[in-house]
């Protein structure tokens, strides 16, 4: 399994509406992207910052949703109002998945 993981700064005062921006439009978008397993958002309202997590099942499916279709930028695209400058993007292998 593997993860992408999405380090944001939002601007001040949008948090709610972005968390409803993910909720309602990145993550049915999300559950339709083969290999999907999985998506956290943790948010730093103090700080204006936020870190979404998604998990896949192979390093492949991720791959592919960063792929020519478009799917990683255009949700990104779809939170732009939201965020104080552009998304940080890493990628790591899950080691221990406990939920």
């Amino acid at each position: 399994m593997h993860a992408r993981v999405t380090t944001a700064h939002g601007k001040p005062g949008t948090t709610d509406e972005a968390i409803r921006a993910v909720h309602d439009a990145l993550l049915p978008a999300a559950r339709q992207q083969p290999g999907f397993r999985g998506f956290l958002l943790l948010v730093d309202r103090a700080a204006n910052r936020s870190l979404g997590i998604t998990l896949w099942e192979s390093e492949a499916d991720l791959q592919a949703s960063e792929g020519a279709d478009g799917y990683y930028g255009a949700q990104m695209a779809k939170l732009g109002e939201f965020l104080a400058g552009s998304p940080e993007r890493a990628v790591y292998e899950v080691a221990i998945r406990e939920v």
